[in-house]
């Protein structure tokens, strides 16, 4: 059998939190309490252990070290007090893979309708893997794609077979 295209594998140990605000009130509290500057539209900001993406217009999505999580909670309600606003845990509801190798966008390309080779360097797009909901971005060596826990053994099936040299799966 040949080598698969890229490699599949999940990402444990990581917390997850969602940031519900006006982003154009709330941006400098945001950056400060969670250590990254809030990116553009359509961009995520990482410095390696942390990472930051914008979600949508009034969404972020902290990404961090499981054991970081609780204190990160902690000190953005504390940040965003007075402001109308929501932080909220969602690790338990998120699953996360890496997808990486040297063939590791075709893999993301026959799933997803995303235009990888304009895909900036700091780029996230939401979009969907087949018939589910999943963004993604750049990690070094290719690509990290979150989606719904509940979805998560699909999501895993359906890269896998992406992943297979010769596979026809295509985005609808």
């Amino acid at each position: 059998m040949a080598e698969a295209l890229a490699q599949i594998a999940p990402v444990e140990g990581l917390g997850m939190i969602t940031i519900r605000a006006d982003l154009s009130r709330a941006a400098e509290a945001i950056a400060e309490a969670a250590g990254l500057s809030v990116p553009d539209m359509t961009r995520i900001a990482t410095d390696g252990s942390r990472a930051l993406g914008w979600m949508s217009p009034d969404e972020l999505l902290l990404i961090l070290p499981v054991a970081e999580r609780d204190d990160a909670i902690t000190v953005l309600t504390d940040a965003l007090a007075g402001e109308h606003a929501l932080v909220a845990d969602v690790s338990d509801a998120r699953m996360v893979f890496d997808v990486t190798g040297p063939h590791a966008d075709d893999v993301i390309g026959k799933l997803m309708p995303v235009d990888l080779a304009n895909l900036p360097p700091d780029g996230l797009r939401r979009s969907r893997a087949a018939q589910t909901a999943a963004a993604l971005w750049r990690i070094p060596g290719g690509f990290r794609l979150i989606g719904f826990r509940s979805t998560a053994d699909y999501l895993r099936l359906i890269l896998e077979n992406a992943a297979i040299p010769g596979s026809q799966l295509a985005p609808r």
